[in-house]
């Protein structure tokens, strides 16, 4: 259950919408990307510094629903410090054990910035 003032979402998507981590631009990227989900309109761009073998620096910009900017907030907090190999082998599975449960209907709101960081990475 939601812990209380939560909303409909858990408190951990709550905490990091209310006040994200990582939000703004980042200049100085080595690399970044951006997607778009068409069936509900969220857009978010992750931007990484690679320094070396490891992401020293990850940020996003999004305009997007809770959900998604609450994962773009985890997962760039999450892969500082991570080999950039190690970043594209974070799967939709990673991506939901670090938002937490979302309605099944909006599992693409919490995937969405992992696949802009897969993009940045690989380049594709």
């Amino acid at each position: 259950m939601a812990g209380a003032g939560a909303g409909p979402y858990g408190s951990i998507i709550a905490e990091h919408f209310r006040r994200p981590r990582n939000q703004g631009p980042l200049p100085e990227a080595t690399a970044s990307a951006e997607v778009v989900n068409p069936l509900c309109g969220d857009r978010i761009r992750v931007a990484v510094l690679v320094d070396g073998s490891t992401i020293s620096e990850a940020r996003f910009v999004a305009n997007a629903c809770a959900i998604c900017v609450a994962a773009a907030s985890l997962l760039t907090e999450h892969v500082r410090g991570m080999a950039p190999n190690d970043a594209v082998g974070l799967g939709d599975e990673s991506m939901l054990a670090l938002v937490g449960a979302v309605p099944a209907g909006r599992t693409r709101c919490a995937t969405l910035p992992a696949e802009a960081l897969r993009r940045a990475l690989t380049g594709v």
